[in-house]
């Protein structure tokens, strides 16, 4: 693998540090192709939808790539960035059944799910069913409102928010492209700070 360009301590943690991204959409494309493109090292996404073209706005996707399933078309980009990067791939529906199993030995799972039910469960279940895995979640990137108004804030000893806290995707416009990849970079930001030993936002 690649040596990341920030010194031999930052760049072994990365290295040596595993991410699971739940959910390969808006969210979950950037902050998995963010996260390659810095260096972590061994990662796990999951997913169970397909490509669409409307999926196209928002999502680290092109239209060659509409019918894949996401997590196929996922791995392909991020095996193109870094080859030798450790992917694990679950293509099926996260329960609170499986969550744990599923992102086991992870060090951060970021939540990138678009359902408020499944945000919660996600966060319940890897919250309640581990002993040190923090989870980086989001609440509120829809709309053309200001970069300036998403933020990362820390809600409990292990769990981190980012976004606005607000905006709804089904009001007004709806999920931009440009939002959505300003609170995915906090996601990644976020977890590449704990891997490195920063528990502030």
């Amino acid at each position: 693998m690649r040596r990341s360009p920030f010194g031999p301590d930052a760049s072994d943690r990365l290295a040596q540090a595993r991410v699971g991204i739940a959910g390969c959409g808006g969210m979950g494309s950037h902050v998995a192709t963010a996260l390659v493109r810095t260096g972590i090292g061994h990662i796990v996404i999951a997913d169970f939808d397909t490509v669409e073209e409307s999926n196209l706005f928002r999502q680290c996707y092109t239209p060659a790539d509409v019918g894949r399933r996401k997590t196929e078309a996922l791995s392909d980009r991020l095996l193109e960035i870094e080859p030798d990067l450790d992917l694990q791939v679950y293509d099926g529906a996260i329960t609170a059944d499986n969550a744990c199993d599923v992102f086991s030995g992870c060090d951060v799972v970021c939540e990138c799910f678009d359902r408020p039910e499944m945000k919660a469960m996600l966060v319940e279940s890897i919250l309640s069913g581990t002993s040190g895995t923090r989870v980086v979640s989001c609440s509120g990137m829809a709309g053309f409102g200001s970069s300036n108004d998403i933020v990362t804030g820390r809600r409990m000893s292990r769990l981190y928010v980012c976004g606005d806290g607000s905006s709804d995707s089904s009001d007004g416009p709806g999920l931009t492209a440009a939002r959505v990849m300003v609170c995915a970079g906090h996601v990644a930001n976020m977890t590449v700070r704990l891997v490195l030993g920063h528990d502030k936002p």
